[in-house]
């Protein structure tokens, strides 16, 4: 008896994609220069929607794990 069905490895794949998608985009460019300040570190994008992705992403983690086969 296995302990995972083909839907729970579909189900942590896709949140494996959510997670690593959420980081990507919380990151941003890489700059050396510390004399000039980036206004960009303060964006929607990496303070409110990748978060929220990473956390759906680790949720669905969660679901993708717990869930049974019927």
């Amino acid at each position: 008896m296995k302990p995972f069905s083909k839907i729970n490895f579909i189900l942590i794949a896709v949140s494996v994609f959510l997670i690593v998608l959420g980081f990507v985009l919380m990151g941003g460019e890489v700059n050396d220069s510390t004399e000039v300040f980036n206004q960009d570190i303060f964006s929607v994008r990496r303070l409110t929607i990748g978060p929220m992705i990473s956390l759906f992403g680790f949720v669905f983690m969660i679901v993708g794990i717990m869930m049974k086969k019927k």
